[in-house]
């Protein structure tokens, strides 16, 4: 069958260093690799499957793995991706149709992410059961990279070194307002107000649940009067901000809304301001998102690389101060949520199905391998509109960072009092 044959080369070009078995939906055994771990053992259920495969890997393998229609029998899908993608960079990739299909993406991604067409992406995957994300994020739900600032960090401290690497570099100080960009459930701002002493913390979002979320715990910390979270698009927000923070919410944006975005960020940011921008993005050249991510996860995403950032930023008359590229820190985070996911999987099985579990594990699996064996990483862009509002060295930031350590820990005593 040609689908077999188009396989065999594929996999053939692909697996170098680990093995991988393919029985195909004929019964037919392929064997591909050095014979050393990891090993890994896939059967296709019906020979359109197969095809399918071949076609468009980057859709199908997604969509084949959450339908059941590839089997894993041997191993995970993360096995799977690891061998496919840590030799090859996405060589597997190359199949007919392949330029076809990334210029139909490049066509696509021209529409812009207007207010309404963001709050339908965001409410298609942020407005879940809010049980699920309870499975596997930390304890204050940051879903997005955390920071390992030292090798044996859990989750939960790699959390909290994140807020405080952000709040560090933005300078936060007592009597400051905030503008808090793609809010989330509230932590970073309830952070900046308790930890960093902000004097107001506005917090917008496009998603119902995470603004229910955030204002009932802004309610319990007795916070009400300095932290207000809102049901807004940035587009829409008015004022002058002390300090602007957006934390894994530029992603969303797409490529044709980013000089709307930076434009506004300079218009609500005060001349003496400072704001940090957290993204993930790709250290390679531009390409378009993956398309199983996409369809099925995030709708109307881009990851961006710097050189697609940049112009907006200058043409929005902002300067940029400081870029760390944090790489491996998101491998290890997803690798963290994807334990604690497949750890309480019967629990997301009672929530929703089979199906969404094997789509959420996918998409775990496939997150993490992209910053493992694949170009994407985390930018954290600090900006300002004039050149001397930020220290000359970056020694500010370790001292920052350990004052905002102790102001933790006093807060943590308090709690436990």
């Amino acid at each position: 069958m040609l689908s077999e044959k188009l396989l065999d080369l594929a996999f053939r070009r692909a697996v170098r260093h680990g093995s991988l078995d393919m029985t195909t939906a004929r019964g037919e055994r392929f064997s591909f690799g050095d014979g050393a771990e990891p090993h890994v053992s896939i059967r296709f259920t019906d020979a359109a499957a197969q095809m399918a495969l071949c076609l468009h890997p980057e859709l199908k393998l997604g969509e084949l793995f959450t339908d059941g229609r590839l089997v894993i029998e041997k191993g995970t899908i993360l096995d799977l991706l690891q061998l496919l993608l840590q030799d090859t960079h996405g060589e597997l990739d190359e199949l007919p149709l392949h330029r076809l299909r990334k210029i139909r993406a490049w066509m696509m991604r021209r529409a812009e992410n207007d207010a309404a067409k963001s709050r339908r992406n965001v409410a298609h995957h942020y407005d879940l059961d809010g049980r699920l994300y309870a499975l596997f994020l930390d304890s204050d739900r940051q879903y997005s990279c955390a920071y390992f600032d030292h090798p044996d960090a859990g989750l939960e401290q790699a959390q909290a070194a994140k807020k405080r690497h952000i709040a560090a570099k933005l300078m936060v100080d007592r009597g400051h307002s905030v503008l808090d960009i793609g809010s989330g459930w509230g932590g970073m701002g309830l952070y900046l107000a308790q930890a960093a002493g902000a004097g107001s913390v506005k917090g917008i979002t496009l998603s119902e649940e995470q603004l229910e979320v955030s204002r009932r715990r802004a309610a319990g910390a007795g916070l009400l009067d300095r932290v207000h979270f809102e049901l807004q698009d940035y587009r829409a927000t008015t004022g002058r901000f002390d300090r602007i923070v957006s934390v894994g919410m530029f992603e969303h944006v797409g490529v044709p809304s980013y000089d709307a975005y930076f434009q506004s960020c300079r218009k609500l940011l005060k001349e003496d301001g400072v704001m940090l921008l957290h993204t993930i993005g790709r250290s390679g050249t531009p390409y378009p998102t993956n398309p199983w991510i996409t369809k099925y996860i995030f709708p109307g995403g881009h990851l961006p690389v710097l050189s697609e950032m940049m112009p907006a930023i200058e043409r929005a008359g902002l300067i940029v101060t400081d870029i760390e590229i944090l790489r491996l820190h998101y491998a290890y985070t997803l690798k963290a949520w994807r334990e604690r996911f497949l750890a309480h999987r019967e629990e997301a099985l009672r929530l929703y199905d089979e199906r969404f579990c094997r789509m959420w594990e996918c998409y775990l699996a496939m997150s993490e391998s992209a910053f493992r064996w694949q170009d994407a990483v985390v930018f954290q862009v600090q900006l300002a509109r004039r050149n001397d509002v930020v220290p000359l060295t970056r020694g500010y930031i370790a001292e920052r960072e350990a004052t905002l350590k102790e102001a933790e820990d006093a807060l943590a005593l308090k709690r436990s009092a």
